[in-house]
């Protein structure tokens, strides 16, 4: 079977485009949802913060140029980034959305435990984490595309273990309902949610031995990782926002 160029096809026919990607990188730092911003080093958008990313080259795929993207611009390993779940969102192609060219994205939304401080590489002057509710106005139509990734998420949690990937390996109930409360806005009942937690099937599992984490406070709490389930079953609806902050201003404005 030939795999040449069709007979009568002209590739030339057509108006090129570049493929890019964007990642929506969010983790949860002292209470607050945070997320992974770069400030570009090159035109357009010089001095701009911005979602990591770049072009996709010819010899990969998306999924492979998302993960070398995000070691290149944050400065975190390979083996660091290969750890992270990272999740199509979906793809932007406004045609203008890039002044350089015509350019689709393929935008994609990662969620990893607190990290330290990165450092910017590649094309990126810097790196760090900024409060996801302070996070604009960034470059090229990112605040879009956060805004998308920060409703997925939300949606997400009601009907997945997502949770989890929020947090370390071992965790209390409460590090898991502080994810809950941080990226919903909301505050929840502790007993309530630890009671729908249990009786999840497969969503969490009990740690052996004694309680060793206290918070500061209280008696020691148990302890607990990530199950072997997926979905959750009933979901864990979240219930209606309040107007009470329930922490401190999540920083900066970029």
């Amino acid at each position: 079977m030939s795999t040449g160029v069709p007979e009568g096809y002209d590739p030339h026919a057509f108006w090129p485009f570049a493929v890019t990607v964007d990642l929506a990188v969010f983790t949860v730092r002292d209470a607050a949802l945070h997320v992974l911003l770069v400030e570009r080093g090159q035109d357009p958008f010089r001095g701009r913060w911005a979602l990591p990313g770049g072009f996709v080259l010819p010899c990969e795929s998306a999924d492979e140029a998302a993960r070398r993207e995000l070691a290149e611009e944050t400065g975190l390993g390979p083996d660091a980034v290969g750890a992270f779940h990272l999740e199509q969102l979906r793809t932007y192609t406004d045609p203008d959305r890039d002044p350089r060219m015509r350019v689709v994205s393929v935008a994609y939304a990662a969620l990893l435990p607190d990290l330290p401080e990165p450092r910017g590489g590649g094309d990126a002057a810097s790196a760090r984490w900024w409060g996801a509710g302070s996070a604009g106005p960034l470059a090229f139509d990112h605040d879009r595309i956060l805004a998308d990734a920060r409703d997925r998420i939300g949606a997400k949690l009601e009907y997945t273990c997502l949770a989890t990937e929020f947090c370390p390996a071992e965790f209390t109930l409460g590090e898991l309902q502080q994810v809950y409360e941080t990226v919903w806005g909301v505050e929840l009942d502790r007993p309530n949610f630890r009671r729908k937690v249990l009786n999840a099937p497969g969503f969490v599992l009990p740690v052996e031995g004694p309680p060793r984490r206290t918070g500061g406070r209280g008696k020691p709490a148990a302890l607990y990782r990530a199950g072997g389930a997926t979905a959750l079953h009933p979901p864990l609806l979240r219930p209606p926002p309040t107007d009470v902050p329930l922490s401190r201003p999540e920083g900066r404005t970029p």
